[in-house]
């Protein structure tokens, strides 16, 4: 693999021709679903892919993001996108000392290859640059996807935020310190 180069993300540039070479597709055998206080393993296994309508959403929300002065990174491979990062500019919590980020995903053939922790640590160096003291994660139940957080630092989030744990009960919601 050539070395990823990662970059900010206009608004103009996102657009479906940037994901023809991204891979969503992940084949999820255990998640963890949180039993009265504890977070337990549990098989549940489907395969999570975007359908186009799926796309559609992500670049409104991607455009959003850019637009209202979050930031949108991308990992590159030749010209490819492999990898992209996303974090809201509007503060989040009692303190607004949370920053959101939205999403961070990896195409499927480049998992585990440090793209991911790129991507995470230029979410946090820019939420910190913008006041924040913690990262807000609402993440994907996937085992994988709980490891890599946990491996990133991230803990239960002290303070939920309803709007994200509704929309996605089974998401673990995290926070990681900046």
């Amino acid at each position: 693999m050539n070395n990823p180069v990662f970059r900010t993300l206009e608004e103009g540039e996102i657009c479906r021709e940037l994901f023809l070479n991204f891979h969503r597709r992940q084949k999820v055998v255990t998640c963890l679903r949180k039993e009265g206080d504890c977070w337990v393993e549990k098989e549940a296994p489907f395969i999570d892919d975007w359908s186009e309508s799926d796309y559609a959403y992500l670049i409104d929300c991607l455009r959003r993001t850019v637009r209202t002065g979050g930031a949108v990174f991308g990992a590159f491979v030749g010209e490819k996108l492999k990898g992209f990062v996303s974090v809201e500019s509007t503060p989040l919590g009692k303190r607004g000392s949370y920053r959101d980020m939205t999403s961070l995903h990896v195409s499927e053939e480049l998992r585990r290859s440090g793209i991911g922790s790129q991507l995470f640590l230029l979410a946090k160096t820019w939420a910190r640059s913008q006041g924040a003291e913690k990262l807000y994660i609402s993440s994907h139940s996937a085992s994988e996807s709980q490891a890599f957080y946990k491996a990133m630092g991230c803990t239960d989030a002290e303070e939920i935020n309803e709007e994200h744990a509704q929309k996605e009960p089974y998401d673990r919601q995290l926070e990681c310190l900046l």
